[in-house]
């Protein structure tokens, strides 16, 4: 912060605002704020009451507890020492915006001339803050705090500083549904709830109640003319129906938020800065307000390059010229400097037309603001393209490929409470006891349900709820009907879950396993015996027996498949060795892939990371990439491995990934890749 102190751009801000503190007056300062906080030190708890006993005007302090104990220690100060109170009320407001820029630089780090410029010399921070007197920095500051806590994990403090901003300015009532959106909708931070509840509570058995139970404190916040603003934009629908406008867009707003199934910091963030942004708008001239959106916009700029801040200082110059304009028409908010100009703009305009054009002109570049941050900062994030539609991934592969292995090792990255499974097995037609088998395979498309295994897979897809049942390799028998809900991740695995045009069109990655068939052959014999009760000879028969329906209907599903993982031994004796318990099994994997993103920078952390030894091929119109991957890997190195390779596809996961060592974990990060590639996808 020292650093940040010493560049001339923060000296210029600092000289700007002590001069407007020493030669401005603004009329709501002078007639209410200063008498109120004046008169306040010789009072008791409940200044409110003791101000109004006084004739003291209803619309001095419409505000709470928190907004008065900020300004009261400075204000005794300049008491104590003689001094003009306004310097106290000023300065107040000087450490106030001082901590706001420091808060900023926190959340977004390493950008001091960018936060100088867009923040610091904001004409929308001066203008409103020092000119016209306007407080609205204080619980601005606060709401900032609770969401610089939230991302540090200090959840109680994120909750208690959400009701002081709330204490300080009723308005900012309308962050706390979005508060409770985020941690509803964001499944890793939602054991986190009670502890922001109960920082909330606290905060308000110390702020909130002791207001509400000060009769006058309440007449004076609910005769705050600032509030009849909300409903002064409306649609008349019949002879006695009104529309509010302001209502209306909140509400649409906090829906669009409920909407996203999964919230990261920054959608959470945007939204929230986004809903404040057009209730700013479609509220009739409330200069103060504007300070809301200085958060969303200082990090907008932050991220949105040269024309977000071209657009930004437009709107800005809009606001400041607009201020101007209606200085008049605004009664006590005027100051004498800014009345003498807008006088004369007056005097040139007595019908206000270019007034009320220069507000339509902000409000219409507001709005343009509004859509480019959607554009930019939600509809593009990649928990609001989840949120849409599910991302669903077929794995097919032959019996005992290892479809159940892939499976619960996708789910191990993401956690069970964010995938939903089906499986092909659960959609024989016959239980093992039929005579239908005798004549027939699992491995035929005629043998299984592949409608039914389609249409819910369609439906999964589209976020609704499906009954299904489990087939039990152990007893040969359908279980009871049980519900599936669809969630952020689907995974549909079977002998046939790639034979279909429907259930391929529904995939947004589609995994063959197309494991070596001696390899395969040894751990299904091992799987059927040892865990599905099974005897060496009958596994031994239905290798024979499928083998023509898995020629015919199995392995033609690699051709239609977005990624081929095929493990394989080193040397084919080592099986052989393995079933005589004379060595352990070492493999290697080799990767086809029809949709390569990223195989360059996977393959130099394979070998630079992991230590592996990897050889890439290309096919001659690039359209497939094939990677051979050999050696020994363990977890710790795969997760660093993840990191490098897909950082952003790491936002998703709500828990601690659990992952694995050897082949299964490169296959866990392999086929995370190409979901990080497929989400990208989502753009075109």
């Amino acid at each position: 912060m020292k650093k940040l102190c010493l560049s001339p751009l923060f000296v210029a801000g600092l000289l700007i605002r002590l001069l407007l503190i020493a030669g401005l007056a603004p009329a709501p300062v002078t007639q209410w704020y200063v008498p109120f906080l004046s008169s306040s030190l010789s009072w008791g708890i409940d200044p409110w009451a003791a101000w109004l006993s006084q004739g003291g005007s209803p619309m001095a302090f419409p505000y709470g507890y928190a907004m008065w104990l900020v300004f009261l220690p400075l204000t005794l100060v300049c008491k104590l020492l003689g001094l003009n109170l306004l310097l106290g009320y000023g300065c107040t407001l000087l450490l106030a915006d001082i901590g706001l820029l420091a808060v900023l630089r926190r959340m977004i780090p390493d950008r001091d001339r960018l936060l100088l410029a867009v923040y610091w010399l904001s004409p929308i921070v001066i203008l409103a803050s020092y000119a016209f007197g306007f407080n609205d920095l204080v619980p601005v500051l606060f709401l900032v705090l609770a969401l610089y806590c939230i991302r540090q994990s200090l959840f109680v403090w994120a909750g208690a500083l959400c009701v002081v901003s709330v204490s300080a300015k009723l308005s900012m009532v309308l962050a706390v549904p979005f508060f409770l959106v985020y941690f509803l909708h964001n499944r890793a931070l939602r054991q986190f709830l009670p502890a922001f509840l109960k920082g909330a509570v606290a905060g308000a058995l110390l702020l909130l109640l002791p207001f509400v139970l000060s009769p006058a404190g309440l007449s004076m916040l609910l005769s705050n003319p600032e509030i009849g603003k909300v409903y002064r934009l409306s649609l008349s629908v019949g002879a006695q129906s009104l529309i509010y406008l302001v209502p209306l867009v909140y509400v649409v707003m906090l829906y669009a938020a409920w909407r996203v199934r999964r919230l990261n910091f920054e959608l959470f963030h945007a939204m929230l800065g986004m809903a404040f942004l057009l209730v700013v708008l479609t509220t009739p001239v409330t200069p103060g307000w504007f300070i809301w959106t200085i958060p969303l916009l200082v990090s907008y700029q932050a991220l949105g390059g040269r024309v977000a801040m071209a657009l930004v200082v437009i709107f800005s110059a809009l606001y400041v010229l607009g201020c101007l304009l209606v200085t008049p028409h605004v009664g006590p908010l005027a100051t004498w400097p800014l009345a003498s100009v807008a006088a004369l703009f007056a005097e040139l305009d007595p019908t206000s037309r270019v007034a009320s054009l220069v507000h339509t002109l902000m409000v219409a570049t507001g709005i343009i603001l509004a859509m480019r941050i959607w554009r930019d900062t939600v509809s593009r994030n990649d928990y609001f393209r989840l949120s849409r539609k599910p991302f669903v991934i077929g794995i097919a592969g032959d019996s005992g490929a290892g479809k159940d292995t892939l499976s619960d090792g996708i789910k191990g990255l993401f956690g069970g409470h964010s995938v939903a499974t089906l499986s092909g097995d659960d959609y024989h037609l016959w239980d093992r006891q039929k005579p239908m088998w005798q004549v027939m395979t699992h491995l035929n498309p005629m043998a299984n349900d592949l409608e039914g295994f389609a249409h819910d897979l369609v439906a999964l897809t589209d976020g609704k709820t499906i009954l299904t049942r489990h087939y039990d390799h152990q007893t040969g028998r359908m279980s009871r009907p049980f519900q599936i809900r669809s969630n952020d991740f689907i995974i549909a695995s079977g002998l046939h879950a790639l034979y279909l045009p429907i259930l391929r069109s529904c995939y947004d990655l589609s995994i063959y396993l197309d494991i070596d068939e001696s390899l395969r052959r040894h751990f299904k014999l091992q799987r059927d015996v040892h865990k599905r009760g099974h005897t060496v000879e009958r596994v031994l028969a239905s290798f024979e027996r499928r083998e023509p329906d898995s020629v015919r209907f199995i392995r033609p599903q690699a051709q239609r498949a977005d990624l081929v993982l095929s493990l394989q031994p080193i040397h084919p004796r080592m099986i052989q060795e393995a079933e005589a318990q004379r060595s352990v099994l070492r493999f290697k994997l080799v990767v086809r892939s029809r949709h390569g993103l990223n195989e360059m920078t996977l393959t130099r952390v394979l070998v630079g990371v992991c230590g592996l030894h990897v050889d890439m091929t290309v096919n001659d119109d690039a359209s497939e990439i094939e990677l051979t991957i050999e050696g020994e890997s363990s977890a710790q190195d795969i997760a660093l491995a993840a990191r490098m390779v897909c950082p952003r596809i790491l936002e998703f996961l709500d828990v601690q990934p659990d992952w694995q060592d050897g082949m299964a974990g490169l296959m866990q990060l392999i086929t995370l890749s190409h979901i990080n590639q497929a989400l990208t996808k989502r753009f075109i």
